[in-house]
């Protein structure tokens, strides 16, 4: 896998498709592939803390160890306890779904279920990572996420208009 930092910014908005795909974003899409070993592997799971789902490409494993070392740390050092064998399963426990060339993909039942996704998907960039929202889910979201609301909107307008949306 490359040795370079991959990072996933911007938007994308994908409604559902005819059989049940969605698309993930071209700027993802490549940085996806280009994490995964030039492989269109997406990785998929629910995000710890927030109602939305977060994915990444494979080479983002290879940093897990070292983010538990932190946390694990961060936890001594504020007298919290810290269960590494939950949180390793939580960062390990990653679901592998592949893409076509066009970046469609099936987001299987048990994580849309986990993510409280229906027929539209929100990509936001968010480094390391990125979220995928269903949007209502991000419009309940508290102060702090006002942009992230107002991207989502705005690519919703676009495909509601017949506009293809940032991909």
């Amino acid at each position: 896998m490359s040795g370079r930092p991959i990072s996933y910014a911007g938007q994308g908005f994908s409604p559902k498709g005819e059989k049940g795909r969605f698309v993930l974003p071209s700027d993802f899409r490549s940085a996806v592939k280009a994490s995964s070993d030039d492989q269109r592997i997406l990785c998929l799971d629910k995000h710890d803390r927030f109602p939305c789902l977060v994915g990444f490409g494979l080479s983002r494993d290879r940093e897990f160890a070292a983010q538990l070392d932190r946390e694990e740390e961060i936890a001594i050092a504020r007298d919290r306890d810290f269960d590494r064998d939950l949180r390793s399963l939580q960062l390990y426990g990653y679901l592998k779904v592949s893409f076509d060339e066009s970046g469609r993909f099936i987001l299987p039942d048990h994580l849309a279920g986990l993510g409280g996704i229906n027929d539209a998907l929100y990509f936001h960039g968010g480094g390391a990572f990125f979220t995928l929202w269903n949007p209502e889910q991000l419009f309940a979201m508290g102060q702090g996420w006002e942009s992230a609301q107002a991207n989502c909107r705005a690519l919703m307008a676009d495909a509601g208009n017949g506009k293809r949306g940032r991909k």
